[in-house]
């Protein structure tokens, strides 16, 4: 087994919580924070100079400090469920948690609140951010998903009207203009198109460097690295797309990957079983992702979150602004919306060569069955888990560690 975590996750993890605090030190009237949804064009906030934090990031942050069960007490406190969305939801109770008790000394007041109108509920987190004091919430529209071509990861960097369709991406193209709009006048800022490009060519070269590491560890046998740190190692700097520092991490994680390579370092010497976990990551509860090496020789190799900053982020084109449109415009619907959510994870699985697929599906995930259908097709046992990966109470009443030893022992046979 390597030496201790990968350089790159502990200075991923560094820089963020440096960047938080100083962040906190420097937020007030004359320095406006935006809070936004992954699904949100984060990079028009970069190219105004606003900085922003990320909903599932501080999310992720509050449940592996333990605090969620607090911040849904809080919710519940306010009149509101405490069972629906967590993950989306749980953010917002977390603001009226003692800043003794917040994690890493709490969310600074945002100026504006910035997420797309999934689903049903959360448009309405987003509304309710609006009516704390201080935060104006803005709303971008949620459409339909196309039908996607075959192979659309081969074709979305620079086809992407082909994939999501022209309308779908006029009509977010001229919400980000209204975005624009409303910053400009709310912050004295303007806004450059020219500083967009810059942040646009930058979060492309980030997902090559991306590509290049999934590309590496889909290939290597046995697994060089644990998720546990590819994780934090891709992350952080995808909340930081389009900058110099994120670029220069993406690159930090692929040449640390390649080394561990040309060692031979694994993850797990004896690794008999390779594991692929379809989901959000279980922030609650990280050791489960090697709970299970010693004993069946099972490595998770698989997380979303490398494949997709891989396959789901590179957008060129001659207008930044379309180009962001069109990163944005499907993002939810590779992951979610089959066949083209299907038909990729297939592709991830059939390359990384696993065994066998843990399913965390959570109550607004649209199409996991079908996802789950297209595995087992193709011959790859799937666990289906149905659980919020931000409440322990949830994941704690669906027994996840007991039931992938199940799943272990009775579906997925050990390699030779």
């Amino acid at each position: 087994m390597p030496e201790g975590r990968l350089d790159s996750a502990v200075a991923a993890t560094a820089y963020q919580r440096e960047w938080f605090q100083s962040l906190r030190r420097s937020s007030g009237a004359d320095a406006p924070i935006a809070f936004v949804n992954a699904d949100a064009p984060h990079e028009v906030f970069r190219a105004m100079g606003i900085p922003y934090v990320v909903n599932q990031w501080w999310a992720s942050v509050i449940a592996a400090k333990r605090r969620g069960p607090d911040s849904l007490r809080r919710l519940t406190a306010l009149g509101l469920p405490d069972d629906s969305r967590q993950y989306d939801a749980l953010a917002l109770g977390a603001q009226d948690l003692p800043a003794e008790d917040a994690p890493w000394g709490g969310l600074p007041t945002p100026a504006f609140a910035v997420a797309e109108r999934g689903g049903d509920v959360t448009h309405k987190i987003f509304e309710l951010w609006g009516q704390r004091p201080g935060t104006e919430t803005f709303l971008l529209s949620r459409t339909a998903a196309d039908p996607a071509p075959e192979g659309w990861w081969e074709r979305v960097a620079d086809g992407w009207e082909e994939v999501f369709g022209r309308e779908r991406i006029d009509l977010l193209a001229a919400e980000i203009h209204d975005l624009i709009a409303w910053l400009e006048e709310r912050t004295g800022r303007s806004f450059d198109h020219s500083r967009l490009a810059e942040i646009m060519a930058l979060g492309n070269e980030q997902a090559q460097w991306n590509r290049r590491t999934r590309d590496l560890l889909a290939a290597a046998r046995p697994a060089p690295v644990a998720v546990t740190d590819s994780i934090p190692s891709v992350m952080v700097p995808q909340w930081h797309r389009g900058s110099e520092w994120a670029v220069t991490a993406a690159k930090r994680l692929h040449d640390e990957v390649a080394a561990r390579i040309e060692r031979g370092d694994a993850v797990c010497r004896e690794e008999r079983r390779r594991l692929m976990w379809i989901g959000r990551g279980l922030w609650s509860d990280l050791e489960m992702y090697r709970a299970f090496q010693e004993e069946f020789g099972a490595v998770f190799v698989w997380s979303m979150y490398l494949a997709i900053a891989a396959d789901g982020y590179a957008r060129s084109g001659p207008d930044p602004v379309r180009a962001l449109a069109a990163r944005f415009v499907g993002i939810t619907d590779l992951l979610y919306v089959p066949p083209m959510s299907s038909s990729w994870y297939v592709k991830e699985a059939l390359a990384h060569g696993v065994d066998g697929v843990v399913h965390l599906v959570a109550d607004d995930t649209p199409g996991a069955s079908f996802i789950s259908a297209a595995l087992e097709e193709r011959g790859i046992p799937v666990l289906e888990i149905r659980a919020n990966n931000a409440d322990a109470r949830s994941t704690e009443e669906a027994r996840v560690g007991e039931r992938i030893a199940e799943f272990l022992r009775t579906r997925v046979p050990a390699r030779p």
